[in-house]
């Protein structure tokens, strides 16, 4: 039976009078990719910060890995393995790219006082485990010749594998993506996706909001279609494309 890490049960966000998300239940499981499509307006980032506690949730609960994190603070949840990677690449644009990745590594034991005194070799030994695991997942998104170039000067594209390669450097259970095909020519994105494909291999799990359809259609095990903040279909990529009301949401035809 397959683990339920994320489970949403009737989860409400309204700001002012407007239901941005309305009551929302869905389950996201292990080793697997997940959509979240919509038009422009239908609620989906907001169902993301709420998640990850960025807005609290007027209604419902929240729950990730059993445990109820519905009013958890984002570190906390963070803690928990239930990552993000921006939209919009938040880089340090003066360091070089290995040292963006570093940044995000947990366990930095040099960061406190007692081991940076007097546990050198220890924390020296954590920061080079880090270092290797860095350079792994930027060769795994072709970015390890790009190492020690001050993230400044990568392409769009390149700053959207970087933010991707952050989260995973988070050592995630979980990792939602917002758009990361946004902005990035059609070989990239698809590279993008074949790595993700590769890395559910592994167990990771991967909640995905993307506008590129032709992408995700292709890769996704299971997607969830969001119009006026609630979740009108969901199923197969297939079998959702096929569905004439997925037609009405995006284009408003009967």
């Amino acid at each position: 039976m397959e683990e339920i890490l994320l489970k949403i049960k009737g989860i409400s966000k309204h700001f002012g009078g407007v239901y941005a998300v309305n009551g929302i239940s869905l389950d996201i499981t292990s080793g697997k990719i997940w959509g979240l499509v919509g038009p422009n307006g239908s609620g989906k980032s907001t169902l993301f910060n709420t998640v990850l506690g960025i807005h609290q949730a007027d209604e419902g609960n929240i729950y990730f890995k059993d445990r109820c994190i519905t009013n958890l603070v984002p570190h906390q949840i963070f803690d928990l393995g239930l990552v993000y990677a921006f939209q919009v690449p938040r880089l340090f644009q003066t360091l070089n790219v290995l040292d963006n990745m570093l940044v995000a590594g947990r366990e930095h034991k040099g960061d406190k006082l007692l081991f940076s005194l007097f546990f050198r070799k220890s924390w020296q030994k954590k920061e080079i485990e880090l270092a290797e695991k860095a350079m792994e997942i930027l060769r795994l998104l072709k970015l390890d010749h790009l190492a020690l170039s001050p993230a400044g000067e990568l392409s769009g594209g390149q700053s959207k594998l970087l933010e991707l390669g952050k989260g995973l450097m988070a050592s995630p259970t979980l990792l939602l993506l917002d758009e990361p095909a946004a902005g990035v020519n059609p070989n990239l994105g698809r590279s993008m996706f074949e790595r993700i494909e590769d890395l559910c291999q592994t167990g990771l799990s991967f909640f995905i909001i993307e506008h590129r359809l032709e992408l995700l259609f292709d890769f996704a095990h299971w997607v969830y279609v969001m119009d006026k903040g609630k979740i009108v279909l969901e199923g197969k990529p297939p079998e959702v494309a096929e569905d004439p009301s997925f037609y009405h949401v995006y284009l408003g035809d009967e």
